[in-house]
């Protein structure tokens, strides 16, 4: 601890303040003051907001059992338009999309994969199904 001679009186530099823990024992106080302030300001806006909605006053799901803007409907390949063997197709000629809707289901044979599985990456198999 380094101290001057004032005198008849010694006079402490703020580096033995430092040491001696009175520096950490404050700055601990302000930083405890600090937070309990936050929590109650905190607090007090939190009261002055609107109290949470009623479980009766929530929007209910549909009675469906979808969500809203879900749509569920089966989906077919759209046919490819057949033209002669003299006019090509153009791209604005083909209809918006690849599929189109279908109000019956794919037959279990089309919805099953019946090619060749590559495996996982890196696992180094040739996959199950050769």
């Amino acid at each position: 601890m380094k101290t001057f001679l004032v005198g008849s009186t010694q006079v402490s530099t703020a580096a033995g303040v430092w040491q001696s823990g009175l520096a950490q024992v404050v700055g601990g106080l302000i930083v405890v003051a600090v937070l309990i302030g936050a929590f109650v300001l905190g607090f007090r806006i939190m009261k002055k907001e609107l109290p949470p909605p009623d479980p009766e006053s929530q929007p209910q799901r549909p009675d469906t059992g979808q969500l809203p803007g879900e749509v569920s409907e089966y989906r077919r390949p759209a046919e490819m338009p057949r033209t002669d063997g003299e006019h090509r197709l153009m791209p604005y000629q083909l209809k918006d999309a690849g599929t189109e809707t279908s109000p019956e289901p794919p037959s279990e044979e089309k919805r099953k994969w019946g090619g060749i599985s590559s495996g996982g990456f890196g696992s180094g198999g040739t996959g199950h199904g050769d």
